[in-house]
């Protein structure tokens, strides 16, 4: 098994340096080699009409959640950007904290693929990510 080049430490300074994810609260729950766990607590503020956690949301969170699994690789210096997003939503979250976990499943020196799974507080798969990213040279 590979060693993490990113910890749970630093992985959450990156998020506390990202202004743009402010609004989201993500928290870092854990990681290890090619593999990252967030929280999305929730908030009203995230819901579509109804109490729905927004697909907005999840796919934010499946995208932040491939974005650190990949440093766990790389580390945090490289910038490395989505180039490509499927998600498949399965059932709705309604009020609900979400766990996101992403899955590096290949890893090139300029391209990484995974998915991302959004599973709500209590075990419900919501959606399910396949994504592509592409490091920025």
């Amino acid at each position: 098994m590979t060693t993490s080049k990113a910890s749970v430490a630093e992985l959450k300074k990156v998020l506390r340096d990202c202004a743009f994810l402010a609004p989201y609260s993500l928290q870092v729950v854990s990681c290890d080699s090619s593999v990252c766990s967030l929280l999305v607590p929730y908030q009203p503020a995230l819901e579509r009409p109804g109490g729905i956690v927004s697909g907005m949301t999840l796919m934010g969170a499946a995208d932040v959640a491939m974005w650190l699994a990949i440093m766990t690789l790389r580390g945090t210096t490289e910038t490395w950007v989505t180039s490509d997003m499927k998600t498949a939503f399965l059932r709705s979250g309604r009020e609900v904290d979400v766990i996101c976990t992403a899955n590096v499943l290949k890893s090139g020196s300029r391209t990484m693929y995974g998915t991302a799974e959004s599973i709500s507080a209590s075990g419900e798969l919501l959606a399910h990510h396949v994504l592509t990213y592409m490091r920025v040279e």
